[in-house]
This record gives C-alpha cells, sequence and structure tokens, in this order.
C-alpha cells in the first residue's frame, strides 16, 4: 500500500532544520519549566505531533531509528503525564 505524499509533509520537509530544533527546544522548555498544567498539556500536544510524524514516516525508517523515536515518545508522554499529575 503505497501512501500518497501529503502537502503537509512536502512543506514540513522544506523547513529549515535548525529553526525547527529550536523552536521544539522552546516549547519544551518552556513547557518543562511551567509549574501548571499548562506545561503538560503542551507536551501532550508535542508528542502528539510527533506520533502523527511518526506514524507517516514509519515505512522509510530504519528498525533502530523506530526503536529510538518510540523511546523518545514515550519518555515524553511520561513526562507529561507526570507534569498532569
Amino acid at each position: 500500500m503505497e501512501r500518497t505524499q501529503s502537502p503537509l509533509l512536502a512543506r514540513l520537509a522544506r523547513v529549515n532544520p535548525t529553526a525547527v530544533f529550536l523552536a521544539t527546544l522552546v516549547l519544551v522548555l518552556v513547557a518543562l519549566f511551567d509549574p501548571g498544567r499548562v506545561g503538560g498539556v503542551l507536551l501532550l500536544a508535542l508528542a502528539a505531533a510527533l506520533f502523527w510524524l511518526l506514524a507517516r514516516t514509519w515505512p522509510v525508517q530504519a528498525p533502530a531509528t523506530r526503536v529510538i523515536r518510540l523511546l523518545i515518545l514515550m519518555l515524553l508522554v511520561t513526562v507529561a503525564l507526570a507534569k498532569l499529575l
């Protein structure tokens, strides 16, 4: 089953990787240092976006890369749930 490339993925492929890294870093730092539930919600939103991206790119990733990405995603969800509780 071949998926057609979505316009969003094509657009994401053209984004500057450094800008994406810095924006994600800022989002994670704000979420981690926010003392309220807002930080947990931000982390869960980031985890949802990463899960969507992981699901879309799953067929082209090497097995080792898949494992690492799943571990990072699980860690992010764990931290987000810990902040919410």
